[in-house]
């Protein structure tokens, strides 16, 4: 059984919140689900000063960074685009100090979405800002369609911890700013038709990252439970 850290994602705009107008830092229900349903312990790390992070890392054996705001482009020497979303800095740096000091532990680290543009950023990558700077043709932001459903393709490669995904695999899509340079380090394993990364790994320090939402369809899409079963079981 492995203990997984799953980074809370913070509720900061509290004149907008539904609890009462208090700062919470919460995860998805289904990100604790799917985990639990593969045997394993979920711990909720909150959005906190830097220097707690070590003791943090003390009480669990592996890191997922989830979905939420816009990385900020100063992070990768950008000013903003006028298509920008909501970023937040304090998660931004909270984060990437946990990126830090999990690779240091030697602790496996899993993103999704948001997740995966932070790692790459962290790894001396960039992004697009938004889609609309990319000759994409492809809906990555494909609500109102439910996030349980697929709506487009990727193709995988097989050599690599994806390589179990059967060929022209369908995902869910909801983002709007994508990988433009890969990070040192990290290879892209899984793109859209489009020619758009939907996925990166790094190997020899146990990072893996999609650019999807897994946990929104692991109870009907068994290959994107296996996402989470062979980061779980420590197979990557």
């Amino acid at each position: 059984m492995a203990i997984i850290g799953i980074l809370g994602t913070p509720y900061n705009t509290v004149e907008q919140s539904p609890f009462w107008w208090n700062k919470v830092s919460y995860t998805r229900q289904s990100f604790i689900d799917v985990f639990q349903d593969l045997g394993h312990t979920v711990i909720i790390l909150p959005v906190d000063k830097t220097e707690n992070i070590k003791n943090y890392l003390t009480l669990v054996d592996k890191i997922v960074l989830t979905g939420g705001a816009d990385v900020s482009p100063y992070l990768y020497g950008e000013e903003p685009n006028a298509k920008l979303g909501t970023t937040d800095p304090i998660r931004d740096r909270f984060e990437l100090a946990t990126i830090k000091a999990a690779l240091e532990a030697n602790k496996p680290i899993l993103g999704v979405c948001r997740g995966l543009q932070l790692l790459n950023v962290y790894f001396g990558g960039s992004l697009y800002q938004d889609l609309s700077q990319t000759s994409s043709q492809i809906k990555h932001l494909q609500s109102p369609t439910p996030q349980e459903i697929p709506t487009h393709h990727i193709s995988v490669e097989k050599e690599s911890a994806l390589g179990f995904l059967p060929e022209n695999y369908m995902v869910n899509s909801f983002h709007h700013q994508v990988i433009k340079d890969l990070g040192q380090g990290l290879t892209a394993i899984a793109h859209g038709n489009d020619g758009l990364v939907e996925a990166i790994e790094n190997k020899e320090k146990h990072v893996l990252a999609v650019q999807w939402h897994p946990e929104c369809t692991w109870e009907t899409e068994h290959f994107d439970k296996k996402i989470f079963e062979i980061f779980a079981n420590g197979t990557i």
